[in-house]
């Protein structure tokens, strides 16, 4: 039950982060990279905070709350997936430090294949946009029962663009800062809760079985609670998609040079693991002391209401909104940039425009949130089908100066087709993302790297033949 004093904590917060966050942004690299120049400590509070979104957070809770100490291995898939970032894209993003990651596509292969990137990265924001405004709903339901889940993310998605639009860029680090040191304050407070009440009725033993609680790869490859066979091929797409994340792409260009931006994406990498698997197990404590849900889904709101006192309660809640906010406005911003970087709406006399272009993704995300997302995990795996279709494309783009643009295409389009046939052949329920990660990533590097040597001279004759002048 919402009370007076619980408004008056989630004002209280809510006015120190967005107060914070304001800025007035007058040109592109203001409002698109925050001019280039964040050092460390904002880096990383920004990256962590752009992956510990409201979307995940439900998802992962979710699951903590089914499967108990098991759900551990979905974090991992971040520090894994994060720690591939680190490795292979970090220094070479910064170093080619544009606006836009679909940029790459362009300036190595064609402007035609940027172009299909750009459509590509942007049909998966619109998914990762919609199921982070569904989460914010499902977030703030409990805090306002009363009104319907539309208007609620109506609402919300109003604040969001609110804060947003000003200052762009440097709102959303300014904001994330702020975020960041209370988030390391929320999730071991709510994870110490928990562990006393659960200490009560046994701890997580006296839930959850003893094969949950103990690693043996063959009994748990198909464990009903959380099949390792699911998590393991959520490590190899999170490697494959997060190296192509405009959002991500797009802080690594405001970073202040390559040794900060790798060092920041590394860091997060642990960083995101340890509030994850706290906001887990926290959610596995829930289920142990007897809280029965309907909707898994709604455990972290469960965990705020009945565990944090009067004002507690609303403050957890504004910095949950504060780690969403953050989120869709890096998403939003991120398209904006690829959109302008396309059409070259690029300079300060365009940054009306830009913030226009994110006005509108707002209502698109707003509407997809309310009308299309169901099950908010599904969802999010679902929408990374076009941006797995990248990851030869973009790897040999940095490493690999014999692939081709042919050798480009045939891997986008052998991508797309076989995550597009593993979904509508296979399907949710029989289990599509092992067919279409495992045999599929393999396909799609097996694909540009034939295609590239067999189209190797033809390329070089191309080339050789654009760099002839007239009069030679």
């Amino acid at each position: 039950m919402t009370t007076l004093v619980d408004v008056a904590g989630f004002a209280a917060v809510l006015a120190v982060v967005l107060g914070g966050a304001f800025h007035r942004s007058r040109g592109d690299e203001d409002f698109l990279v925050a001019n280039r120049q964040l050092t460390l400590f904002p880096l990383v509070a920004t990256l962590v905070m752009t992956e510990f979104n409201t979307s995940t957070l439900l998802a992962f809770s979710a699951v903590g709350y089914v499967a108990g100490p098991m759900a551990m291995a979905l974090p991992l898939v971040f520090l894994i997936g994060l720690s591939f970032y680190t490795a292979t894209v970090a220094r070479p993003w910064k170093r080619f430090d544009r606006l836009s990651v679909a940029e790459l596509f362009s300036a190595r292969y064609s402007p035609a294949l940027g172009r299909l990137a750009s459509v590509l990265l942007l049909l998966a924001m619109l998914g990762f946009g919609a199921t982070y405004v569904k989460s914010l709903g499902l977030l703030f339901s409990p805090f306002v029962p009363d009104w319907p889940m539309w208007l609620t993310t109506g609402v919300l998605t109003l604040v969001v663009l609110a804060v947003a639009l000003p200052g762009g860029l440097v709102s959303v680090v300014r904001s994330d800062i702020s975020a960041f040191v209370l988030t390391l304050i929320l999730v071991p407070a709510l994870l110490a809760i928990g562990a006393w009440h659960g200490a009560d009725v046994g701890g997580l033993a006296s839930t959850f079985d003893a094969s949950q609680l103990t690693v043996n790869p063959v009994a748990q490859w198909n464990h009903q609670a959380l099949p390792f066979r699911f998590v393991t091929t959520l490590i190899a797409l999170t490697c494959f998609t997060y190296i192509a994340a405009p959002w991500y792409g797009q802080k690594i260009f405001a970073a202040r040079d390559e040794r900060t931006a790798f060092q920041a994406v590394a860091w997060a990498a642990v960083l995101v693991f340890v509030l994850y698997g706290g906001l887990s197990l926290a959610a596995a404590y829930l289920r142990v002391t007897g809280v029965a849900l309907d909707d898994p889904q709604r455990a972290v709101p469960v965990m705020l209401t009945t565990w944090l006192p009067a004002g507690v309660r609303g403050a957890g809640f504004a910095l949950l909104f504060a780690a969403a906010l953050t989120t869709l406005a890096g998403v939003w911003t991120a398209m904006g940039a690829m959109v302008a970087a396309d059409f070259g709406w690029t300079g300060a006399r365009h940054v009306r425009r830009q913030r226009q272009i994110v006005a509108t993704f707002a209502v698109l995300h707003w509407i997809g949130g309310a009308t299309l997302v169901d099950n908010i995990l599904d969802r999010l795996i679902l929408a990374n089908i076009p941006v797995v279709a990248l990851s030869f494309s973009l790897l040999a783009g940095f490493h690999w100066p014999r692939a081709t643009t042919a050798g480009a295409w045939a891997s986008v389009v052998v991508g797309c087709a076989w995550g597009v046939g593993c979904f509508v052949l296979v399907g949710e329920a029989g289990g599509y993302t092992w067919p279409w990660a495992m045999y599929g990533i393999p396909l799609i590097f097996a694909t540009g790297i034939v295609v590239s040597l067999a189209t190797a001279r033809a390329d070089d004759a191309r080339m050789a033949a654009a760099c002839v002048g007239p009069d030679s």
